[in-house]
């Protein structure tokens, strides 16, 4: 019996005391991936960095005004450009160069007694029968001028 019982204390003594370093790390990377999935990875989506101008006088913004009308007629020699219902310039086919020009003199002679800006609308009504060419060059003269807010309007 002694000597059981001296084996069992051997066997004890020789089985030293370890940690089982398998569940310590399982345990490790289930909590690495716990805190993985449950951070938050982007900034606050309420919060916007601006600063407020300071508070001054009362300015109102000017409202956008009515476009400038252009109409268009054809003609049977050319076209013929009314411009706000108040002057027209016949264009003629064998004189378009000087047609033009007059007709952009008439465009800043209204412009003026309008008190109106190159940046404001200009709304081109035309009819069907109008040639193209008379068209695309009278669009061009006016973006060729600074007049890029050019709108067209559908006719029938």
């Amino acid at each position: 019996m002694r000597r059981d019982i001296s084996e069992l204390l051997s066997k004890s003594r020789r089985r030293s005391f370890s940690l089982r370093m398998a569940p310590m790390i399982d345990m490790i990377f289930l909590l690495l991936i716990f805190f993985l999935v449950a951070a938050k990875w982007r900034p606050q989506e309420d919060f916007l960095p601006f600063q407020l101008p300071t508070a001054q006088g009362q300015s109102q913004r000017p409202a956008r005004p009515e476009p400038l009308e252009i109409y268009i007629f054809a003609a049977e020699t050319g076209c013929r450009v009314q411009v706000g219902r108040v002057h027209t310039v016949q264009i003629e086919n064998e004189t378009i160069e000087a047609n033009l020009v007059e007709l952009m003199e008439k465009i800043n002679t209204y412009l003026l007694e309008q008190k109106r800006f190159a940046e404001d609308p200009i709304e081109i009504i035309c009819n069907g029968q109008v040639k193209w060419e008379h068209l695309a060059k009278i669009y061009n003269l006016f973006y060729g001028a600074g007049l890029t807010d050019i709108t067209f309007r559908m006719t029938e």
